[in-house]
Order: C-alpha cells, then sequence, then structure tokens
C-alpha cells in the first residue's frame, strides 16, 4: 500500500509525531516500537517523512528524510524528535508541545530533472506542486513544495535554494537563468502529501 494514498493518515500521523515529542523529555523515552503498537499497517510501509513544529506561525523546527529508508511511523518518530531539538534553533520546552502545530510531509519518490542549465530548471518547475532537491559533491539542500508559499516565483525559489546550500554568491545573486551550471550538479523533484495537526 502507498502512504501517500489510500485512508486519511493525517490525524494519525501528526497525533504520532506530537506524541513522539511530548514523551521524549524523560531519562527513557519511549521507543518508536512503544509508540507504534497499535498503529495501521500503511505505517509499515517506507516513506520519507518532514516534520515540521510551529507555534503561533513562528517555526520551531523542521527536520525529515528525503529517502525512503525506514518506515512512515518511525520516521515520523525519529524527525519529529529531531525536528524538537533541531540545531538551528532553541529546543522547543515541554509546556511548549501542546501549544504547537504539527506538520507531517510524506514525500513521493524523487525523480531525477534531466537539465543542465538554470533557465531550463526554472522553466520546467511546477510551483506550489514541486519540491526540489540540487546536490552536487560539496552541497545539498532541498525546499518542500510548501516553500513556494514563501517564494512564488521560480527564479526566486531557485536561487533561495542554491543560497541555503551554501553554494557561491555568482549562483544566486542576479537572474539565476544566466547563472552557469555547477560542476556534478544533480536536480531532483518530488511530490508531498500534507497533513497538520493544530493544538
Amino acid at each position: 500500500m502507498d502512504p501517500t494514498s489510500g485512508p486519511d493518515l493525517g490525524p494519525v500521523l501528526t497525533a504520532l509525531a506530537r506524541t513522539a515529542v511530548a514523551t521524549s523529555f524523560g531519562p527513557r523515552p519511549p521507543r518508536a516500537r512503544e509508540l507504534l503498537a497499535d498503529a495501521p499497517p500503511a505505517l509499515g510501509e517506507r516513506a520519507a517523512t518532514f516534520v515540521t513544529l510551529e507555534r503561533d506561525g513562528t517555526l520551531r523546527g523542521c527536520i525529515g528524510t528525503l529517502t525512503a529508508l525506514r518506515p512512515l511511523g518511525f520516521d515520523v518518530v525519529r524527525n519529529a524528535r529531531l525536528a524538537a531539538r533541531d540545531p538551528r534553533l532553541p529546543a522547543v520546552a515541554a509546556d511548549e508541545v501542546p501549544a504547537l502545530t504539527v506538520k507531517v510531509a510524506v514525500l513521493t519518490p524523487p525523480e531525477p530533472v534531466p537539465v543542465r542549465d538554470f533557465a531550463a530548471l526554472i522553466d520546467g518547475l511546477r510551483p506550489g506542486e514541486d519540491g526540489l532537491t540540487l546536490k552536487d559533491a560539496d552541497h545539498r539542500a532541498t525546499f518542500l513544495p510548501s516553500v513556494w508559499a514563501t517564494a512564488p516565483d521560480p527564479e526566486r525559489f531557485v536561487a533561495a535554494l542554491l543560497r541555503k546550500g551554501g553554494w557561491p554568491r555568482r549562483y544566486w545573486t542576479g537572474d539565476p537563468r544566466s547563472a552557469p551550471w555547477p560542476e556534478g550538479l544533480e536536480a531532483e523533484r518530488y511530490g508531498t502529501v500534507d497533513y497538520v495537526g493544530r493544538p
């Protein structure tokens, strides 16, 4: 069964992510297997996920997996607990958990984008639909499809991703269409099925 289709897993996944965070503060947090004891079979299918935690519209953590390495339920537990301690932000406190908005994105399998210049990449993107990963030997970065809400223009979307990934300024300042294609750069697109659990 494809975990991105079929019955609505939203309430199950967002509740699981919230529970994973809420139970992570003690000296011996329960293992994912314990939290998943009564989980539906779809949570046993391999899937890649991102878990995003927000409070009052402010990001509190976002961690994810781009490749389906483990069962869906295990991936959500792992990423929820890591998101609560996202190294870019202050760690989530136990008393914040009830006020968190929990977002779980289940990724569709990535597919290569067979281009070798930024103009073709930009022209081929589907705003609001495509997640994008760029990677070469020294850099790697991804934007979920949800990022289109803050960067709706394809040029801006790609430039922001190049900046996030640490590529030199010449790739993301000015018009990215005219920037040279870095040696060894590969692009992949993917979609997501998004679920939101509010406080």
